[in-house]
Formats: C-alpha cells, structure tokens, sequence
C-alpha cells in the first residue's frame, strides 16, 4: 500500500494540483450542527436515498415536494403508523414513487427511530476511525440503507464519511487493501484501516481523502 502522499502526487499530477482535487471534497458538519438534526430529517434522506436507488436521482428532486406531503413531514411516528388502508392509498397516490417495498422500509425507519430515538446525537458521536462500524449499523438496524445508501445518506447529512464508489474501489484495489467488492464486513475493516491511516498520515478528513482515491485514477 502507498502512503497517502505518494497517492496524492498521482492525484496531483493527472488534475494539476492537489489543491485542484481536494477542492471537490465536501466539508464535514461540526458535531454539534449533526446533534442538533432532528429525527424526521435523517428520516427524510433515508428516504430520499431510498426513493433513488434504481431511477434518476432528478425524478425523486422533482417529486419531493409532494413527497415530503404525502409522508407526514416524515415525522417518525405518524409514518411509523401508516398500514392498511393508508399504505394503500399511497400505492396510488401520484405525488410519490409507488413502489410497495420502498414505502413499506421507509415505514420500518420510522419505527426503528421511534425506537432509537436521537440519531443526530448517536452520528455525531460515532468515531470517523470507525465510519465502517456507523454504516454496518446502518445495514443492521435500518432497511434498504445497505451498500453505498448508507454511505451517502451519511455524507449528504454532513458526517465525515467515505463512498465507496467505483473509482475510489479501483484505487484501494491497486493499493492492495481489497482483491474484490467492498461489501463484506470484512472487507469493510480492511477499508477502514486504510483509510484510517492515511488519515492519520495526512490530517485530511475521509471526505478529502476518498476524492484523492478517486481523482487518482484514470476514468477511462
């Protein structure tokens, strides 16, 4: 495995300057701003990311006014409650993605945060040196917040976090951390003691550090 400054120089000298490539990163929310957000809005991009899994991220923007509408505000325990007659008049109802089985895991997120209530506060917490164990939670407790979902809603929230996205797969393929997917837990770890090094090496965040990864490889 290279150090992070060997990475980066390649990441440099393919965009110009590491300065041109850290200024894509995104910055992470102090810890207090997460504490501070409010259940039905980690409970809004769950959805979101939900929503966009399989069709063009741009159809759920469009719809997300009635969206927001149709689901109460996402206020966890009103959507928590939604059965029978109202889990079916949504299955019909042209203001959301009528998909039974993403309503119905966005449904079991509202119980699972009535249940642990206090996400932002819980996030906020969670050490960025283990950000694999915050999305393995994710996966566990939560529906349809697997793969890169999880990652995202993660990142869109503000938390320092990293995406394992296809370019950024490439990089710590050749770097020898994984030989596959980054989908097992195991494989997780090995990611997370990487990247927890190079964070140590380089007093970058995970954001900064994953656009490096990424920004390191030849896209074509």
């Amino acid at each position: 495995m290279r150090t992070f400054a060997e990475i980066a120089a390649i990441a440099a000298a393919r965009k110009g300057s590491l300065d041109t490539v850290l200024a894509g990163a995104s910055t992470p929310r102090p810890d207090a701003e997460l504490a501070a957000i409010p259940d039905d809005r980690w409970l809004a991009q769950m959805a979101k990311g939900i929503f966009q899994a399989g069709i063009s991220w741009s159809v759920v923007e469009a719809k997300w006014p009635g969206i927001e509408e149709a689901l109460h505000g996402f206020d966890p325990g009103r959507v928590s409650m939604i059965e029978g007659d109202a889990f079916d008049a949504l299955l019909s109802d042209p203001r959301v993605i009528r998909s039974g089985a993403k309503i119905a895991a966005i449904r079991d997120n509202a119980a699972t945060l009535r249940a642990q209530p206090g996400m932002g506060r819980r996030v906020a917490d969670w050490p960025a040196t283990d950000f694999a164990g915050l999305i393995g939670w994710l996966f566990r407790d939560f529906s349809r917040l697997g793969g890169t979902t999880g990652q995202y809603l993660m990142r869109f929230m503000g938390k320092e976090s990293f995406i394992l996205s296809r370019d950024v797969v490439a990089r710590l393929r050749e770097e020898g951390v994984i030989d596959g997917p980054a989908t097992s837990a195991r494989a997780l770890q090995k990611v997370q003691a990487a990247f927890t090094a190079w964070r140590a090496e380089s007093g970058l965040t995970l954001n900064q550090i994953g656009r490096v990864l990424a920004q390191s490889i030849d896209a074509g």
